[in-house]
């Protein structure tokens, strides 16, 4: 059956004319998206290889006997020992901090776990902490401690902490590493689709991770190495572009 809109000539200019008009509004509705409302959200990341400039190491003195006056007097004796130790390494007193001491009964126990009341001996403890910006130094220091140990010093020693202080100086310049970084991979998406990328829209700072070297160890949290002298720093950012 045949419209008689259609065979009216009038009818046919009329349909015509909101075709036309439907399609100007639909480009019209692209156009705006276009220049407005595309973006797309990439993550850059940058990592730069450091060394650690600082070091903490901590070694521990402990002795255990019957009375307190005897622990103690012990514990200086020994401890007299670490000094010595640490003087004939060349270790100025300046990097050297004497923890106070700490003492603490020992109460007796039964076979199965249970504490008597009674005290059997006294401990007592102090530790030494040394800081110093020379890693190589303390580092090779904390292995030879271990003659301190052979010779019978009561001695616990913990592993070397290794800093690195610069962090400050390196956080922009990484930024921008990794802003430029997101925005390579941005180029490329939208390179993909016939768009180009415009202004930065949003922009937001990960965590730094300092992680051992070659690590891919990450956190929502941020990760800081202190085990390893050589480290790696990361640093990330979520940046989202206007698409042109």
């Amino acid at each position: 059956m045949t419209d008689e809109r259609t065979q009216h000539p009038l009818g046919r200019y009329a349909m015509a004319a909101a075709v036309l008009l439907g399609s100007i509004a639909i480009a019209g509705a692209l156009k705006d998206i276009r220049r407005g409302d595309d973006a797309v959200s990439v993550t850059g990341s940058a990592r730069r290889p450091i060394r650690s400039d600082f070091v903490v190491w901590r070694a521990t003195v402990a002795t255990q006997l019957p009375t307190l006056s005897a622990s103690s007097q012990d514990l200086q004796r020994e401890a007299a020992r670490v000094r010595a130790f640490l003087k004939k390494q060349g270790i100025p007193d300046s990097i050297v901090t004497q923890k106070p001491i700490e003492a603490y009964p020992v109460n007796e126990t039964t076979v199965d776990g249970r504490e008597t009341g009674r005290i059997v001996a006294y401990r007592v403890s102090q530790t030494f902490e040394l800081r110093s910006a020379d890693v190589d130094g303390i580092t090779r220091l904390s292995q030879d401690a271990g003659e301190l140990i052979s010779a019978g010093v009561p001695m616990v020693t913990q592993p070397p902490e290794y800093l690195f202080t610069k962090l400050a100086d390196l956080r922009v310049a990484l930024l921008e590493e990794a802003t430029r970084d997101a925005k390579l991979r941005a180029d490329a998406i939208t390179r993909s689709t016939g768009g180009r990328v415009g202004s930065v829209r949003d922009a937001k700072m990960g965590v730094f991770q300092i992680t051992p070297r070659f690590s891919t160890e990450v956190s929502d949290y941020g990760v800081y190495d202190l085990t390893s002298i050589d480290k790696d720093v990361t640093a990330v950012v979520r940046v989202t572009f206007a698409v042109r």
